[in-house]
C-alpha cells in the first residue's frame, strides 16, 4: 500500500513529536512492505507567523489531497494576545470543519506498566484500562439553533438548543459500531433518554443501526450512571458512543483516569475524506526544543491512523506492542517518570519504539 500523509507539526513540541512518529511509521512501512508519501503544511502559530492566517488555503488543499493527516500541536503564549479569530486554535477548528470531521475517537488506555500513574484503586486497574469514547463533534447543544439571550418577564435569560436529526445520529452510530468491530465488539450508547426527547430519538436510531451489526453487543446507559461507572469499573466498557455535550465530559473523564495525558492519542473522522490524527495534549511551550517531550501519544496516533484510515490492524498492533515493550523495559520520559525507571528524552524514546517494531 502507498499511503499519502499530510504532516502538520504545528507549534511548541509539535515538530519534535511528529518527527519521532514519522520515524516509527517509516519503520512499520518498511517492515510490512508499504510506502509513504509525505507532504508538509502549516497550521496554528507557525502559519500565522508565515502567512498571517492560522489555516492557509494551501494547508486545506494539502490535507484534502492526503489519505490521512497527522497533527502535532497548536498554540502558545506568543500568540495569546491575538484576536480570537486569528488565534492558532482557529486553525484546528477550521481544518476539522474543512474536512467534515464529525466524530472524535479518543481511546483512554492505561498500560499496566503505568498503573501507578492512575488515580483509581490498584485492584481496579491491575490489568490496565482500555476504553474508546466516540464523541459526535458537529451537533447537539453546541451548535443547535436557536441560541442567544433575551429578556423574559424582566429577567435576562440565556438559552441553547439541543438538536440532533436522525442522520446525524445514524452516521456517528455506524462509525462507533465499526470501531467496536475492530475491538471487542461491545458498544455502550450513552444518553439521557429518561428525560430528553433528543436522547429518545438517539436511542431509537442507534437500535436501528445495531441491526446492521449483529456481531456487536449493544447496551444503553444514562450519562450520569456512565460517569460513575467510568471511575467505578472502567473495564466494563469497550466502546462508548455519545453526543457532543456528553462526549465532551466523558472523554475528558476517561482520559484523566489514566493519569497520563502524555500517553493518549485521538482521531477525528468524517464521511470518506481524510481523518485527522493527533495527541490530546497541548503544545507544551515550556519544554519545546529541549528534547523533553513525550512522543508516545503521537506515535500511538499513528497506530490509530493505520487502523482507521487504512485498516492495517497488524501494523497498528505492532506499534502498540513496541510502545508497551519499551515501557516494560523501564524507559520513561519526564512526564511519566517514576522511581527506579530510566529517564530518556523525546528522541531516545522515539528511537526505542522504532527499534522494537
Amino acid at each position: 500500500m502507498n499511503m499519502k500523509i499530510c504532516l502538520m507539526p504545528g507549534d511548541g513540541i509539535g515538530p519534535e513529536i511528529v518527527e519521532q512518529a514519522v520515524a516509527v511509521l517509516d519503520k512499520v512501512a518498511a517492515k510490512f512492505g508499504h510506502t509513504v508519501e509525505y507532504s508538509n503544511a502549516l497550521i496554528g502559530g507557525v502559519a500565522i507567523d508565515a502567512t498571517g492566517n492560522p489555516l492557509p488555503d494551501e494547508t486545506v488543499a494539502a490535507c484534502k489531497a492526503a489519505d490521512a493527516v497527522l497533527l502535532g500541536a497548536v498554540g502558545g503564549p506568543k500568540w495569546d494576545t491575538l484576536p480570537g479569530d486569528r488565534r492558532p486554535e482557529k486553525g484546528l477548528l477550521g481544518i476539522r470543519k474543512a474536512l467534515g470531521l464529525f466524530a472524535n475517537l479518543r481511546p483512554a488506555k492505561l498500560f499496566p506498566e503505568l498503573a501507578q500513574a492512575c488515580f483509581l484503586r490498584p485492584d481496579i486497574v491491575k490489568d490496565g484500562i482500555d476504553v474508546m469514547v466516540v464523541r459526535e463533534l458537529t451537533g447537539c447543544i453546541y451548535f443547535g439553533q436557536p441560541v442567544g439571550r433575551e429578556m423574559r418577564d424582566g429577567k435576562m435569560t440565556a438559552f441553547n438548543t439541543m438538536v440532533y436529526d436522525e442522520e446525524e445520529v445514524r452516521r456517528i452510530a455506524r462509525l462507533a459500531f465499526d470501531a467496536a468491530m475492530k475491538r471487542e465488539k461491545r458498544l455502550c450508547s450513552v444518553d439521557k433518554a429518561n428525560v430528553l426527547e433528543v436522547s429518545r430519538l438517539w436511542r431509537e436510531v442507534v437500535e436501528e443501526v445495531a441491526k446492521e451489526y449483529p456481531e456487536v453487543e449493544l447496551t444503553h446507559m444514562y450519562v450520569d450512571n456512565a460517569a460513575m461507572q467510568l471511575v467505578r469499573n472502567p473495564n466494563q466498557f469497550d466502546v462508548i458512543v455519545t453526543g457532543n455535550l456528553f462526549g465532551d465530559i466523558l472523554s475528558d473523564e476517561a482520559a484523566v483516569i489514566t493519569g497520563s495525558i502524555g500517553m493518549l492519542p485521538s482521531a477525528s473522522l468524517g464521511a470518506g475524506g481524510p481523518g485527522l490524527y493527533e495527541p490530546i495534549h497541548g503544545s507544551a511551550p515550556d519544554i519545546a526544543g529541549q528534547n523533553k517531550a513525550n512522543p508516545l501519544a503521537t506515535i500511538l496516533s499513528v497506530a490509530m491512523m493505520l487502523r482507521y484510515a487504512f485498516s492495517l490492524n497488524d501494523e497498528a498492533q505492532a506499534i502498540e506492542n513496541a510502545v508497551q515493550r519499551v515501557l516494560q523495559e523501564g524507559y520513561r520520559t519526564g512526564d511519566i517518570m517514576e522511581e527506579g525507571k530510566s529517564l530518556v528524552g523525546c528522541n531516545t524514546m522515539g528511537n526505542l519504539v522504532a527499534e522494537r517494531i
